[in-house]
């Protein structure tokens, strides 16, 4: 309620339309590009049993992609969330000789996904509507796939440069 003169014209109602549902999107990508594009089923959250079976699917998504890689061995950058630092996700990593590259707490400098990916991601769905979740994550497949290989040089670049 609002206090106002009997001759002030009468306030707008704007009609509010619900918009897609946020999508959570875990990016596995290098100096090539996205390796592993993986949502999460609405309703689910990440916990170490989900991203255990992210992992999974990032092995199989290497071993089509970049089948040299395994052998060469491969080095994530993810940050401590409770997932990635959870026991079951360490004997994973272990198990499959995967390394880690040390991610000091707070520091989202060290986050490329955060600035180089997600940030002009953001840029691109601003402003866009989608009616359903579907047409959301057809339009993040399709950005991924469409990103120059050049795009993830670049970033891969600017960060080892610092």
């Amino acid at each position: 309620m609002t206090w106002k003169h009997p001759s002030s014209p009468v306030t707008k109602k704007f009609k509010v339309q619900r918009s897609a549902a946020k999508v959570m999107a875990t990016v596995f990508w290098d100096a090539k590009g996205v390796i592993l594009l993986d949502i999460l089923p609405q309703g689910q959250c990440i916990n170490a049993a989900r991203y255990y079976s992210t992992l999974d699917r990032l092995k199989e998504a290497i071993c089509r992609k970049r089948p040299g890689l395994l052998r060469r061995g491969v080095v994530l950058q993810h940050d401590n969330a409770t997932p990635h630092s959870a026991n079951l996700t360490q004997q994973w990593l272990q198990r499959y000789g995967w390394e880690i590259l040390p991610h000091p707490a707070h520091s989202p400098d060290l986050a490329p996904s955060d600035f180089h990916l997600f940030g002009p991601l953001k840029r691109h769905l601003g402003g866009m509507a989608f009616e359903t979740e579907d047409d959301l994550i057809s339009e993040l497949r399709n950005w991924f796939d469409n990103l120059d290989v050049d795009f993830f040089r670049v970033g891969i670049n600017s960060r080892l440069s610092r």
